[in-house]
């Protein structure tokens, strides 16, 4: 079982009107299978890659109107200490700190610029049983127009350190202002955070944006436009893969990359 370091992305869920038309979807861009929903936790429905956890969708509840989005889940060996470094620290606490059955505590807070995001404290259920593959959790980044605010908060709620990426001679990263946030160590990068720039339409707001392991993503950006989800960026190789930005059917956003197929060298961070 994976022990996730605190402040390590540990799970990601999200809540569609829809919710048998995002298995479809999922099912076929990303090759999920899915669990039996869970009719006391509101229809709570893992997602399996080769068998093993990597993620969840759940209705929205009675009476809300949320718009679709995946939330990213930060590990915590103490939900209600985290949220109170949350408020705190110029955060917001939207939901919790909530027990869920013996499963574990969860919040949802928000960070200053805007960026929602999930604490998971463990209890029976750990989190990801498969991240870093194919048909499973990859990478997360905040992107913001305020990078002072996230870059002040995040290492203050969680025990960060933070490396800013130094663009060198490369024109295309010239004028980049991307960091990377770790735990437990520079050599456990856990989180990205990028500053979004003039292509961002205004009315975007600040989010964090979850890429899930493909393995070709031509492929699962042609299965998305197929389900009616659109491309928004991509594919593009990088040296940390080939990647592309797409929202599904429903308006969730998320990134697909292909781990396996990297161009360029690695950029340096101090």
């Amino acid at each position: 079982m994976v022990e996730f370091t605190e402040g390590a992305p540990c799970w990601v869920d999200a809540m569609f009107t829809d919710v048998e038309g995002a298995k479809t979807f999922y099912g076929d861009v990303l090759g999920w299978t899915f669990g039996e929903s869970s009719s006391e936790y509101g229809n709570y429905t893992q997602a399996y890659s080769d068998g093993k956890a990597v993620a969840a969708v759940v209705p929205p509840m009675p009476g809300t109107d949320a718009p679709s989005q995946w939330c990213l889940y930060l590990a915590s060996p103490d939900a209600a200490a985290t949220a109170e470094k949350v408020t705190s620290n110029g955060g917001e606490v939207l939901m919790g700190p909530m027990q869920v059955g013996d499963f574990g505590t969860m919040v949802i807070a928000k960070e200053p610029s805007g960026a929602v995001f999930g604490v998971w404290q463990p209890g029976e259920h750990k989190g990801f049983e498969k991240m870093g593959e194919a048909g499973a959790f990859a990478w997360a980044e905040v992107f913001t127009r305020e990078p002072a605010k996230p870059d002040a908060f995040l290492p203050k709620v969680f025990p960060y350190g933070a490396q800013k990426m130094d663009p060198g001679d490369d024109p295309e990263a010239a004028g980049m202002d991307f960091k990377v946030f770790s735990a437990g160590g520079p050599d456990n990068p856990v989180l990205g955070r990028m500053k979004m720039g003039d292509e961002f339409p205004p009315e975007i707001p600040s989010y964090i944006q979850v890429y899930f392991g493909v393995p070709d993503c031509d492929e699962a950006v042609a299965k998305t436009k197929k389900h009616g989800g659109k491309l928004h960026f991509g594919p593009v190789d990088s040296p940390f893969g080939r990647f592309a930005a797409v929202t599904d059917p429903q308006g969730a956003a998320f990134a697909v990359i292909d781990m396996s197929t990297t161009v360029g060298e690695m950029p340096k961070f101090g």
